[in-house]
């Protein structure tokens, strides 16, 4: 008996490091068509049963596409509709998984474990990344089918233990049943663990709850017990975010009762349909395990409305605004790199909206000889400030995914875009301390002074507007077009410094207001060096 414990919780590890491992690089495959399979999920509620579908079937897990789901609208990518219909989807993709374990019942088996040792070999000598990625995927599988064959030996023994027999049988009740199957997989948080499991005991003869439909009544609860992981996930989200894990509890739960009442009524529904049906006891808990989750799709998918609708009942809106600090970014989206990625980007362009922002302010200060704005100015800059920082701690936690080359190289290209924006803050305090020194010392300028400097300002915001177009955009064919605004800039600079040079020899400029003038043009043409980096910063993703 302990040998078969050992030999079972064995077999179950090795099952659960395949599916981890198969799970990680088929999303690792698939990571750079996700974005565009969500982008297709805007009105068609088919077109998103199918994407939640087909995720779902490449990632081996529902709790996985419902995690990235919440993370995606928490992240503003999708809208809640798009998401009902996802995770609906979700559903009957996860189903795949008990379909593989029902395969274990047939001398399939004997063959797929070999593809434990073909995937590792395939990792170990070859030297490109899909190939290696693909073997992982392989050894995966293979690992999870040698798993089901160790557990499915060490159930044997079980089934002929008259105690272990005796304490499956004496739970009866359907509630109880329903709420271990809520239970365990609460606490393993897989659904698809759970489903095996119960997979691997029937194919060894155990019996659970006295037969007939007991065995429904678990996999049932095991339904409404995988929404755990997402309401996990949720907590400190955003209010739709909520919501969406909200209608994958909902669809859940009320899928479950929808089963449970007439498998109450119709007590030999089990023996009736898919045990006649189907030879193998595991094949017939996978194949009621599908038509559950797909009888369920098709019954609440004309009321996806409904379920979002009923979702904003249950979770309100905040009164107390959200932290408006972050927008994009989201932590259950990190490993989806690519999507995670994209949405770094638009959450470096947003720092750069709010640097620019500061140095416009400040720069009207400097018109105005007027610092009342400051402390606005200073919580404008802080901001942004803790935007990089932020940002950067997001950077690093994508940098730990195994990501393709392409990734690293953007990564790459963002840290230093963000050192680029971050230095037009720096910028914006330096004017704040020369309209200071303005004041202070009680300098004057022209007003055709002021005009030149407000002038030179307008072409550098241009060409900020011109590089984070591009930059997000990642059009080449614009970067000519940021050379010649950068040009036109240095010469304003020089053209700027040289006429008050000439003023100051004609005795028309006073000396004192030299160094703020001339630090002042300096530091709004390093504004356009570093914009011009930015625009650049694609040039080598693009080749």
């Amino acid at each position: 008996m302990f040998d078969s414990i050992v030999f079972l919780l064995g077999g179950l590890g090795a099952f659960l490091i395949g599916f981890k491992v198969l799970s990680e690089n088929t999303e690792k495959l698939a990571t750079k068509k996700l974005r565009q399979l969500f982008n297709k999920t805007s009105k068609s509620k088919l077109v998103g049963v199918g994407v939640g579908m087909t995720t779902t079937a490449i990632v081996q897990s529902s709790s996985a596409t419902t995690v990235m789901v919440v993370g995606f609208v928490n992240a503003n990518i999708m809208s809640l509709f798009q998401a009902t219909t996802i995770i609906m989807g979700a559903n009957i993709g996860t189903t795949i998984t008990a379909q593989i374990v029902a395969l274990e019942a047939f001398d399939f088996v004997k063959f797929a474990v070999i593809l434990a040792f073909i995937g590792i070999f395939m990792n170990m000598i070859s030297k490109k990344d899909k190939t290696k990625t693909l073997g992982l995927v392989f050894g995966g599988l293979g690992l999870i089918f040698l798993g089901l064959k160790t557990m499915s030996s060490a159930m044997s023994v079980f089934r002929e233990s008259e105690v272990f027999i005796n304490a499956l049988s004496v739970v009866t009740n359907p509630i109880v049943l329903l709420l271990i199957g809520t239970g365990f997989t609460a606490l393993v948080q897989s659904s698809s663990a759970v489903t095996t499991i119960l997979i691997t005991m029937a194919s060894a003869g155990i019996v659970i709850g006295g037969g007939g439909n007991s065995i429904l009544y678990v996999v049932l609860g095991t339904n409404i017990g995988t929404c755990i992981t997402a309401i996990i996930s949720s907590l400190g989200a955003t209010t739709n975010a909520k919501r969406a894990s909200m209608i994958h509890l909902m669809f859940n739960v009320f899928g479950s009762i929808l089963f449970f009442l007439p498998l109450l009524l119709w007590k030999g529904f089990m023996d009736n349909t898919f045990n006649s049906w189907f030879g193998q006891p595991g094949t017939q808990i996978a194949m009621f395990h599908t038509f559950f989750n797909v009888t369920c799709v098709l019954i609440f998918l004309p009321f996806t409305s409904f379920f979002v609708k009923l979702s904003k009942l249950i979770v309100r809106d905040k009164k107390i605004p959200e932290d408006i600090k972050i927008t994009y970014m989201d932590s259950r989206i990190l490993n989806t790199p690519t999507v995670a990625i994209a949405q770094l980007t638009k959450e470096v362009v947003r720092m750069g909206d709010t640097s620019i922002k500061a140095l416009e302010m400040a720069l009207e200060m400097f018109y105005q000889k007027n610092s009342d704005n400051e402390k606005t100015v200073r919580e404008i800059i802080d901001e942004a400030n803790i935007m990089n920082r932020q940002i950067t701690d997001y950077l690093v936690k994508v940098s730990t995914n195994n990501l393709s080359y392409n990734d690293e190289i953007t990564l790459s290209k963002l840290y230093h875009v963000i050192a680029d924006i971050l230095r037009i803050n720096e910028v914006a305090d330096n004017v704040i301390k020369y309209t200071n020194a303005v004041i202070s010392q009680d300098l004057d300028f022209s007003d055709s002074v002021m005009e030149s400097i407000s002038e030179m300002y307008c072409q550098v915001k241009e060409l900020y507007l011109e590089s984070t177009a591009i930059f997000m955009t990642q059009n080449f064919d614009r970067l000519q077009k940021v050379d010649k605004m950068e040009d036109k800039i240095d010469k304003m600079r020089k053209e700027l410094i040289d006429s008050h040079i000439k003023r100051l020899n004609d005795g028309k400029c006073n000396a004192r207001s030299s160094g703020v003038f001339i630090n002042l043009v300096s530091n709004l043409e390093r504004v356009a060096d570093h914009l011009t980096y930015v625009a650049y910063s694609i040039k080598e993703e693009t080749k």
